[in-house]
């Protein structure tokens, strides 16, 4: 999913966005050469060396990975495992109704 949430976070720069990743590698230290290498510049957290099990899985009920969520401004999910266009479609949704109610 790198590529694609690459090319939407570069797509939404400048505008009320944020991509958040959450990492199961069960190594900090494996992890850290990856995130270069897939240029990862969005923030991105480490789930613990419980891996798929670790706190931030368990507080977000993922069982499964990869798992997205897309918030609103309120930071309620609205969308629930969307890849792709369905996620682009899901964000895009939700900056225009955010910014209708700007206006």
């Amino acid at each position: 999913m790198y590529p694609h949430e690459r090319s939407l976070v570069k797509r939404l720069e400048g505008r009320p966005f944020a991509l958040i990743g959450i990492n199961s590698d069960n190594s900090l230290d494996s992890l850290r050469p990856i995130l270069r290498a897939e240029k990862i510049t969005w923030r991105s957290f480490w789930n613990g060396p419980e891996g798929p099990r670790g706190p931030l899985s368990e507080a977000w009920g993922v069982v499964a990975w990869p798992t997205t969520y897309v918030l609103d401004a309120q930071g309620r999910i609205r969308y629930r495992n969307v890849h792709g266009e369905k996620m682009d479609g899901a964000v895009d949704t939700l900056l225009e109704e955010l910014e209708g109610e700007r206006r």
